[in-house]
């Protein structure tokens, strides 16, 4: 079975390695008696749906897909916008109309969330 160690698991997650440590402490994650400690995938994967699934304070929305992080770079140029958010070890480039963007106040550093919706995912496994 597939198991990380807890900073794999925090890049993973977004989080740091203490808030995963601090997991670990309450109980809500596993870890093997390997030292160092690693955390099997089974259960990082059943923690990491249980966080996406907690309640949302901005709403409902068929999209499952949402990326919170902070925005490191607004690009405006005639109508169009294109910005950056950085989302634990995910960047997410959109573009947007430039009336979208300022209408939602992006600058860099502030926080936003990239909801993603898409028809077509593409799915890869590093080589063994």
């Amino acid at each position: 079975m597939t198991s990380f160690r807890i900073s794999e698991a925090a890049r993973l997650l977004g989080v740091s390695d203490d808030t995963v440590r601090r997991w670990v402490d309450q109980g809500a994650l596993p870890v093997t008696d390997a030292h160092p400690a690693e955390i099997p995938g089974d259960a990082l994967a059943a923690h990491a749906v249980r966080l996406a699934d907690a309640p949302d304070a901005d709403g409902r929305s068929s999209a499952r897909n949402r990326f919170v992080g902070l925005v490191t770079r607004v690009q405006i140029d005639g109508v169009m916008a294109q910005v950056d958010i950085q989302a634990g070890p995910h960047r997410v480039v959109s573009l947007l109309s430039a009336e979208a963007a300022r209408e939602l106040d992006l600058e860099v550093g502030s926080l936003a969330t990239a909801v993603v919706k898409a028809t077509a995912v593409i799915v890869e496994r590093p080589k063994a």
